[in-house]
């Protein structure tokens, strides 16, 4: 069997008695447009490890192994798709790998051994916690990635001062990285239908020298900053629990930040400015 000859992935769910599980925020893409459309946005494949979360039956799997995937590892914690999964890797013989795991947990740069690709129509119910981990992880193992959230994620992730969704998650993302929001995906499109629309993000890492490194400073003031959004910062630093012998007034002007404002109105790197004066103030205590 070749990947051409392969059912119909209805025909896969049927058979192996694949419905999709609430637990874990599954919701089929089966649209083979949309699965080619997210494997076109990883662009050229050859050369790179590419990894796939939660894979499900198989629909993005196929899409990237049909463009041009020459080594794509898969990981899935739910043991009811492994047939599913070792069809396909029958089909594409030594290019597919199956690991059984939670992502949470998996070493990835173990996994991929170099600068890899990632793809994944993330389980709605861990999404945000898989971002933060690649975004967090350090040597950073990715080279791109081509992920799709709930709507409202996505455009936290791509946020820009001044949107409703404009938090920490943007922040942090701009530290690392730079993202913009590719396509959105209607909730029509799965089996079955989520409540609200999805939408494709691609992410692609900073250079070493652009990558802001002190990530703990900067959950630590978000955190702080974002806890109560309706505050001034002086008053929502002053009350936050960010211990500095200075106070926040003094903070935020170190870094150059107007203390009558809110956090929504000010800008990433306004963000890494007062992570590193909230830095300086801890260490020379």
């Amino acid at each position: 069997m070749n990947l051409d000859a392969l059912p119909p992935l209805r025909d896969v769910i049927a058979r192996h008695g694949l419905g999709a599980d609430k637990r874990f925020g599954q919701h089929y893409l089966l649209d083979l447009n949309l699965t080619a459309k997210i494997a076109r946005l990883c662009g050229d494949m050859s050369g790179h490890a590419v990894l796939e979360v939660g894979p499900g039956p198989g629909g993005l799997t196929r899409a990237l192994l049909g463009a041009g995937a020459e080594r794509l590892i898969v990981i899935e914690k739910d043991a009811r798709f492994l047939p599913a999964m070792g069809e396909l890797a029958l089909a594409a013989p030594g290019r597919l790998e199956v690991v059984q795991a939670d992502a949470l947990k998996v070493d990835e740069a173990s996994l991929v051994r170099g600068p890899a690709l990632l793809a994944s129509n993330l389980p709605y119910n861990v999404g945000t916690a898989l971002l933060i981990k690649w975004l967090e992880a350090s040597p950073v193992w990715w080279s791109r990635l081509v992920l799709m959230f709930q709507k409202e994620v996505a455009e936290r992730v791509v946020a820009a001062p001044g949107w409703d969704a404009y938090g920490r998650l943007a922040i942090l993302t701009a530290a690392v990285s730079r993202a913009r929001y590719a396509f959105t995906v209607p909730a029509r499109a799965f089996t079955p239908p989520p409540k609200v629309d999805s939408a494709v993000v691609v992410i692609e890492p900073l250079s070493q020298a652009e990558r802001f490194d002190d990530l703990e400073a900067l959950r630590i003031v978000t955190e702080s900053a974002f806890g109560q959004r309706r505050k001034t910062l002086r008053r929502s630093l002053a009350q936050a629990a960010i211990r500095t012998p200075v106070s926040s007034e003094t903070l935020l002007e170190a870094a150059g930040i107007d203390p009558s404002v809110r956090a929504e109105t000010v800008g990433p790197e306004g963000f890494l400015r007062l992570a590193r004066a909230w830095r300086a103030a801890k260490d020379g205590q």
